[in-house]
């Protein structure tokens, strides 16, 4: 039986600040999540892109953790269900200076309706 744990790499640091596809094209997020086994941060499903699923889709790496400020709570997509976990490699958040949603620099003044809010 596979476990948790199994899809974890406590020590593999976070690819950056920011969703890297989001950062790549100039896009905006809601939510950042981090992938347990190699450190791709990406958009939550709540974002537009929703990075992080696609990630996980594409790479076979099924858990990620909450990458924002105060979270540590993991997600398992192969059984669907939230669980806690080790700490992860600094830093287990993005910077408090980033705006949620964000960046700001890039968040579109009609962002709201743009995710059907």
């Amino acid at each position: 039986m596979t476990t948790e744990n199994e899809h974890i790499n406590p020590d593999v640091p976070p690819s950056g600040p920011g969703c890297v596809e989001c950062t790549d094209t100039g896009s905006w997020w809601v939510h950042l999540r981090r992938c347990a086994e190699c450190g791709h941060i990406g958009c939550c499903d709540d974002s537009l892109n929703k990075h992080a699923r696609r990630h996980v889709t594409e790479s076979g790496h099924t858990v990620i953790q909450s990458y924002e400020p105060g979270e540590d709570w993991f997600w398992d997509f192969t059984t669907d269900k939230g669980f806690l976990g080790p700490t992860l490699a600094a830093p287990t958040e993005h910077p408090d200076t980033q705006s949620v949603p964000g960046p700001a620099e890039r968040l579109p003044e009609d962002w709201r309706s743009r995710l059907g809010l």
